[in-house]
């Protein structure tokens, strides 16, 4: 489970469901029980595993006559807009959006860049999401180019 079958990476939500089984005095040991587990584990991995991304909550606090260059920044990045309200700062304007951690590189220089350093933004860990295809497979290709 360490070293998931798509791209390497350890495997989690993993499931199994026992639905019958019997105790032998000569039979059952530690060992059996071990074995059982790792055909269980090998037939989940065949049902139809997916790459999980990490996606975050990102709040942005921006001057008000910028928040539709930087809604249109998230949207780009394949943020998905939760919302949007006045801050406490006059003249500014606070977005919230939920957004993959891997489109967060190099964000602070953008935000920066595209606010004229007046920008400001926190990003927390949320859960995982189920990466679309085609991000999933460059995942799965890049993993299988590094491996040889």
């Amino acid at each position: 489970m360490q070293k998931g079958v798509l791209a390497g990476f350890p495997v989690v939500n993993l499931a199994a469901d026992l639905f019958d089984g019997s105790y032998h005095p000569v039979d059952s040991n530690e060992i059996s029980f071990k074995l059982a587990a790792i055909l269980a584990y090998k037939q989940t991995v065949n049902a139809n595993p997916i790459i999980l991304e990490p996606v975050g909550y990102l709040k942005v606090l921006i001057p008000t006559s910028y928040s539709g260059d930087i809604m249109g920044d998230v949207s780009k990045r394949r943020g998905r807009i939760m919302g949007m309200g006045e801050s406490d700062r006059k003249g500014y304007t606070v977005i919230e959006a939920e957004i993959p951690s891997a489109e967060m590189n190099n964000y602070a220089i953008q935000l920066r860049a595209m606010t004229q350093g007046r920008g400001s933004y926190t990003f927390d860990f949320v859960r995982y999401e189920e990466a679309p295809g085609e991000i999933a497979n460059k995942i799965i290709e890049e993993a299988k180019k590094a491996e040889e």
